[in-house]
């Protein structure tokens, strides 16, 4: 019997739908050893599900494709929230306690419930995340098992318009239940950035429509903003100033070399002359990078505050993009990857796109209860297959031919021979007598 679990999860981009399954063994070893994609234009908007039925049919074949490559039928799966309109926002709760009692886990819980009941108008809170708690004015990062008369909690409510969750909810309504909705930006700094670096640092998922700003300060989130820009926008600032097709535009922006350099080779792609297309790409990056560092004035903080600068998502990997963020902040800017908790069974998996499909697999493999799986797997006594393919069933036994009934016969003797004779000319006798 298959005693592993398994998780599939889902993210939905701008540019491309992923579905991926990981496998968590009985010692909890997670491995990603399903991925598949489907590219789509304008179905989904800065993260916003806008064209529902085709969201849903890619979806669908995204899921007819794991459970046929797993041999299994898929029950539930796991689903990112990000979009243009996520962002958090402070909260405040003060509680009085009982002095003579320890404060328990249920009573945290139970503050951090009223924390996300304040509402945010015209906004739907997500997911709640503690800042800091402060117990008879002591601060602490763990109240539990502290004694005090009083506590306060500050937390971020990350918030985004009703329609993200209810689009999603309406694409996922065929039959297949969403275990949970995870805030993308929030499993990517749990899994990607390591201790240290939450104590001060900035995370930025540069995407093809948004840019996602998480940061964090002390060892927790202090600030996330979703800006409406991505790699797309520079791609379609070479599409429209020099007349190409998107698509050419998109190979232009990645076969430059150095396009965000003053002096840029002069050379010819696909048609489109590589120094022109620069300017674009170049004024475009500025007015990213601009917008990115504004982010901490917005955060009410400076540079000093945070250490260093932690870059993914598939716009991230504009040549050149993270030495002009570090020249532009003065901090030290260095690539995500994807989290060291996970196997990647399939090298072609391990690339800078897949971070966050990867950080949503991590997440739910550390909140999936014992016993628990996305995949109902069907019955091989020869187990999984990672290659995607069945395991072969053994050939059932081959029962050897039935023998002639002529090579049955024994060999006879004199004394038969003799006895058959005689019946035979007994038997001519009879037949004269009846004619």
């Amino acid at each position: 019997m298959d005693k592993n679990q398994y998780i599939v999860a889902f993210e939905i981009g701008s540019s491309k739908i992923v579905g991926a399954v990981a496998e968590k063994s009985p010692t909890g070893m997670v491995s990603v050893s399903h991925l598949v994609e489907e590219r789509l234009s304008n179905c989904v908007r800065y993260g916003v599900v806008q064209n529902v039925e085709n969201v849903k049919a890619a979806i669908n074949r995204i899921l007819k494709n794991i459970e046929d490559q797993v041999g299994g039928s898929i029950k539930y799966v796991y689903v990112g929230v990000a979009g243009r309109s996520l962002h958090s926002e402070v909260s405040e709760v003060n509680r009085g306690l009982d002095a003579t009692k320890p404060i328990s886990a249920e009573i945290i819980s139970g503050i951090i419930r009223d924390a996300s009941r304040n509402p945010i108008k015209n906004y739907e809170t997500i997911s709640v995340v503690p800042r800091t708690y402060v117990v008879d004015k002591n601060v602490t990062a763990d109240p539990v098992g502290v004694v005090g008369s009083s506590i306060k909690i500050k937390a971020n409510l990350i918030v985004a318009k009703p329609v993200i969750k209810q689009n999603l909810m309406r694409v996922f309504s065929f039959g297949i239940d969403v275990k949970d909705y995870i805030v993308t930006p929030l499993a990517v700094g749990e899994n990607v950035l390591t201790d240290s670096e939450r104590l001060g640092c900035m995370l930025v998922d540069l995407g093809a429509e948004t840019t996602t700003v998480s940061i964090y300060k002390d060892g927790s989130l202090a600030y996330l903003a979703t800006l409406p820009l991505g790699g797309r926008n520079i791609t379609r600032d070479i599409s429209n100033g020099l007349s190409v097709l998107e698509d050419t535009a998109e190979r232009v922006k990645k076969n430059i070399n150095n396009p965000l350099e003053s002096s840029v080779d002069d050379i010819v792609i696909e048609g489109v002359n590589s120094s022109e297309a620069a300017n674009f790409i170049a004024a475009r990056n500025r007015e990213i990078i601009a917008n990115i560092k504004n982010q901490l004035n917005l955060a009410g903080m400076t540079a000093d505050d945070i250490r260093s600068i932690v870059l993914i998502g598939g716009g991230a990997q504009l040549q050149g993009l993270g030495k002009k963020l570090e020249e532009n902040t003065k901090l030290s800017v260095r690539m995500g990857h994807y989290p060291q908790s996970l196997n990647i069974l399939n090298h072609n998996f391990n690339r800078p796109e897949y971070v966050e499909i990867f950080c949503l697999l991590a997440k739910a493999a550390a909140d999936i209860l014992p016993g628990e799986t996305c995949i109902a797997r069907r019955n091989y006594d020869d187990g999984f297959n990672v290659a995607g393919t069945r395991p072969k069933q053994p050939e059932p036994e081959r029962k050897p031919k039935p023998v002639d009934e002529p090579q049955k016969r024994k060999k006879k003797s004199w004394w038969d021979k003799l006895r058959d004779k005689a019946a035979d000319v007994f038997t001519e006798d009879d037949a004269d007598d009846d004619q």
